[in-house]
């Protein structure tokens, strides 16, 4: 049986998707099988998969469901005890897929390792080191835009960039998987906090490099969707995984994180799209709240919270570091 199934979510990813597939012929570990799953392509990336690389497996949606979506047939077409999930505008070094898999072996309490992500066109600078949160309700990736040699010790962090990811089946099945109401953005964020409140680990392993060109398919790094998909999910996300006590404990912190959120993105013209998200925010959760979506509070649970409160207030340091 093989131990690990790479899955790529694709869509409309032509220009990219060959030297992903490339690199992974290269690895020099082979106990892995590929798994694509597109979106409704129309850019020809289905037929060039289904020519020049016979050993991937394909699923083919009929439209664009979402990343979440994609992702989670992947990982239900899937039967290895572990599942890699891996951008489509990426390019893994040789040594990526058996340093992801041994860094699990060795971690039994790990829900997951976070490749080091490094910037497609400028190879010594950081594009994620691994994944944080704060207080301020603020995701951020470690590292982006650092030089690289600054982030070559592997620590814990507070969750794992879905650009580059390894997640343990068996958890899965525990905490569920990836919540398909995100559609795109904080989807891993959300995971990886279940995780937490679980009492597992999330760690950054530096040995298992990849390269990353970044928001290959929204196009750039501001945009009216992403800004608006970035601000609703971030309520649904605090929402769902902060027990009342604790939003009645970060709301101070909260409320300056949007307004100055608000003020930046009102500053280049984006302030009806943050405000549409955050509105479209409250309203999945009242849904989610129906659908008993909300992590259920345990008192068993009740270190692991304390844990992270704690890690929330140190990472509004580690923002501005």
């Amino acid at each position: 049986m093989q131990k690990v199934t790479v899955v790529i979510p694709n869509f409309n990813g032509i220009a990219y998707i060959r030297k992903c597939l490339d690199s992974l012929r290269k690895q020099d570990f082979s106990d892995f099988s590929v798994i694509v799953v597109d979106n409704g392509s129309s850019d020809g990336s289905r037929e060039l998969m289904r020519e020049h690389y016979p050993e991937v497996r394909l699923i083919a949606l009929q439209e664009n469901l979402g990343f979440c979506r994609a992702v989670n047939e992947g990982i239900l077409h899937s039967d290895t005890p572990y599942v890699l999930l891996l951008n489509n505008d990426t390019e893994a070094e040789p040594g990526f897929v058996r340093a992801m898999y041994e860094a699990m072996e060795v971690r039994p309490r790990a829900f997951s390792c976070s490749a080091k992500l490094l910037q497609y066109h400028e190879r010594t600078r950081m594009d994620d080191a691994g994944d944080f949160y704060n207080a301020l309700g603020w995701a951020y990736a470690r590292g982006k835009g650092k030089p690289e040699e600054k982030y070559s010790q592997s620590c814990r962090i507070f969750s794992s960039c879905g650009a580059a990811v390894i997640y343990r089946r068996s958890i899965l099945e525990q905490i569920g998987i990836f919540d398909e109401e995100h559609f795109a953005y904080l989807e891993d964020m959300d995971l990886g906090y279940r995780a937490r409140i679980a009492g597992y680990e999330n760690w950054y392993i530096p040995s298992a490099r990849v390269y990353h060109i970044g928001s290959a398919t929204t196009g750039s790094r501001y945009n009216e969707f992403k800004i608006r998909y970035s601000s609703r999910n971030n309520i649904y996300l605090i929402y769902k995984n902060m027990p009342v006590l604790q939003i009645i404990l970060n709301l101070p912190f909260l409320v300056a994180g949007f307004l100055i959120k608000f003020l930046f993105f009102a500053s280049r013209g984006y302030a009806r799209e943050y405000l549409a998200g955050i509105k479209n925010g409250f309203s999945i959760s009242r849904n989610g709240k129906k659908a008993g979506k909300k992590v259920k509070f345990r008192l068993s649970n009740m270190k692991n919270y304390a844990k992270i409160q704690l890690e929330l207030w140190v990472n509004l340091v580690g923002r501005f570091l």
